[in-house]
């Protein structure tokens, strides 16, 4: 720091010094379009980018990579920290995936190992999943190759990704692994309801991750929390089309991590497949899942607005058996609107480890369709219930 000469009054040369020293570091903006990317949508500049953000990365400082207006083709590109110096990624244009698609491979676009990055700018993350989604045969072919993630973050802590937009993607939009203090909000996410496996966020072995003020709709789970999801705060989501907002599924492999603390309030589901729901495999590997809560959340023709199940099987044949992982702690409280099934309330919990601990706390859910009044069913499920209860509750 530049030392200061005061020929004033001490006081007014001390408040010169801490201003001197609270002065934030300027920002050294790295263009794309200036390293020589080019926004025809044709021309790959996954090198160009690349070769930016290595040149971002080594310097200290506030580092911002720009993508000015335009619609620039990129492939799979892996952006790698550390780095030394703080990390932004303004978009404002868009960044468009090739139409090919990309079978075996495991994301499009990918931050690793990274602290303190924002991700921001009101531009789009454009997968082209039209072109792929006649390839993604999962659900009838276990070992099928999957299709890449849009934008995937691995063990990325203390950052942002706000005001950006993701559509179409080809695999799910965005995925978070080994993630630590991250905040995504105002975000938009938009896929068709038919769009096969194009979950808007996945969240797996991450902690104290906050999502709120966002519009999900896809063909598959807004928001989906796996194994090892701890301390998840989901706040003001708008979910629809799609498969709502889902723990799980758990039990698909040995040593999975617990799913604990989590809380999803003041969203509302647009004519989902589910409501919020927890679901296990059959047949699975020992697993828990606790300290959960849903709550202020409305359902506006909501197949099964409150669904458990344990017995989940997302291929032709699952091997027949109990679920081994134990759902305790689960609350649902102050959730109303209309299912658009007569079964609003569904818990098909596991015989060998039964949902302990399950609270129903003012449920006030229509069905206008056939077959008579709404109803709520529990199957191998402990719980209590309070006030308004509609329908009636089967504890």
């Amino acid at each position: 720091m530049a030392l200061i000469s005061c020929s004033v009054p001490i006081f007014l040369c001390v408040i010169l010094v801490v201003l001197a020293t609270q002065v934030p570091a300027q920002i050294k903006e790295y263009d794309i379009s200036k390293y020589g990317a080019h926004a025809d949508g044709k021309t790959d500049n996954s090198k160009v980018i690349l070769n930016v953000w290595n040149i971002a990365c080594q310097a200290k400082g506030r580092n911002l990579i720009y993508i000015p207006p335009g619609v620039f083709m990129t492939g799979a590109l892996r952006l790698k920290g550390p780095c030394n110096g703080q990390m932004l990624f303004k978009i404002k244009g868009a960044l468009r995936a090739p139409s090919d698609p990309q079978l075996g491979i495991d994301n499009w676009i990918s931050f690793q190992w990274i602290d303190k990055l924002t991700v921001f700018g009101d531009g789009t993350f454009d997968g082209q999943g039209a072109y792929a989604w006649p390839y993604n045969n999962c659900k009838e072919s276990p070992s099928c190759k999957l299709l890449p993630t849009t934008l995937r973050l691995d063990f990325v802590n203390n950052s942002r990704i706000h005001h950006v937009k993701f559509i179409n993607s080809k695999n799910v939009h965005m995925s978070l692994l080994a993630c630590h203090n991250v905040q995504i909000d105002h975000i938009r996410i938009s896929a068709p309801g038919d769009s096969p496996n194009t979950d808007g966020i996945r969240i797996a072995s991450s902690s104290g991750i906050n999502i709120f003020a966002s519009r999900i709709g896809t063909g598959d789970d807004c928001i989906a929390m796996l194994p090892g999801s701890r301390n998840v705060n989901i706040t003001g989501v708008e979910c629809g089309p799609g498969h709502g907002i889902s723990v799980g599924s758990l039990g698909g492999t040995q040593d999975e991590e617990d799913v604990n603390g989590l809380l999803v309030q003041h969203c509302t589901f647009s004519g989902t497949l589910n409501g919020v729901r927890i679901k296990t495999k059959t047949s699975s590997y020992p697993g828990l899942a606790s300290n959960i809560t849903f709550q202020d959340l409305n359902m506006s023709t909501v197949y099964n607005p409150i669904i458990i199940d344990q017995q989940y099987c997302p291929f032709s044949s699952c091997a027949a058996g109990d679920s081994q992982v134990q759902i305790s702690d689960a609350k649902f409280k102050n959730i109303s609107g209309t299912s658009n099934s007569q079964l609003a309330i569904n818990f098909l919990c596991s015989k060998s480890r039964p949902c302990e601990r399950l609270e129903l706390n003012n449920i006030d859910l229509d069905y206008h369709g056939r077959g008579g009044p709404v109803k709520a069913r529990c199957i191998n499920a402990k719980g209590i219930s309070y006030g308004t209860q509609k329908p009636p509750s089967c504890f």
